[in-house]
């Protein structure tokens, strides 16, 4: 599936940070525009896989976009110019340099589980919510 119909994000699903990064943008996606699958689903794997990237290094949000691959801060702030509110003014921040950008995104990346915590399974959403995820194991 190298170009769905709509955008979808790839996260770790052990992370507390990115659970709660994936909750905060279902709320701000009125539309429900995105779809979400962990890195660790055979889903993710295949993604991983079919763009040669790491299996092994699941640091970074993934946005699949229209057949093109999205990886941390330029992932990110794509991911902001969609959602509802002020938040795709963040969008702003992309005129930056995407390597200046990831070194303060990559800080984060390195220590979430440090500072915000590692859960022993992924996150299961809620059946309301379920539609919205491509795949859960």
């Amino acid at each position: 599936m190298n170009n769905p119909a709509y955008p979808i994000i790839l996260f770790d699903g052990h992370c507390n940070l990115c659970n709660s990064s994936v909750q905060f943008i279902i709320q701000r996606d009125p539309n429900k525009q995105f779809r979400f699958a962990s890195l660790q689903s055979d889903f993710g794997k295949s993604i991983l896989a079919n763009f040669n990237l790491s299996t092994s290094q699941i640091n970074t949000v993934i946005l699949l976009d229209s057949g093109k691959i999205y990886t941390r801060s330029t992932a990110a702030l794509m991911i902001a110019k969609r959602l509802s509110g002020g938040w795709s003014y963040l969008y702003a921040f992309s005129i930056i340099p995407a390597f200046i950008r990831d070194l303060v995104y990559n800080l984060i990346a390195n220590n979430r589980y440090k500072w915000f915590g590692k859960k022993e399974s992924c996150w299961i959403p809620t059946p309301a919510l379920k539609d919205l995820f491509i795949e859960n194991n």
